[in-house]
């Protein structure tokens, strides 16, 4: 019998990312692949890597791999331009935005 190798390759039609793993937090736990409710993300072959995101436009944002990722900080959300939020503390006039960068 011969061995058949399987390719995958993301889907790269918008110009950035839904989420970003941060590869010194994430130890490839697979955990956010498993609880992703629209199949966005694969398994990383090379074990203890991030899962490879391949299809990035059908991200819903719901929020699940983020909330159920054991390792706090490992992925977030690369909100699209028009849903970041902004907003300013009234006691110092800081600038704040919703982001973990």
């Amino acid at each position: 019998m011969t061995q058949q190798k399987t390719y995958a390759l993301p889907n790269t039609t918008t110009p950035g990312s839904n989420v970003i793993f941060n590869p010194a937090k994430c130890n490839g736990c697979n955990h956010c692949v498993e609880v992703c409710q629209c199949d966005v993300y694969i398994p990383n072959p090379v074990k203890g890597k991030p899962p490879v995101i391949l299809h990035p436009d059908e991200c819903w944002y719901c929020g699940c791999c983020v909330n159920d990722c054991p390792r706090p900080g490992a992925v977030y959300f690369n909100w699209p331009v028009q849903q970041r939020a902004y907003w300013m503390d009234k006691k110092t006039g800081k600038i704040l935005r919703d982001s973990q960068t």
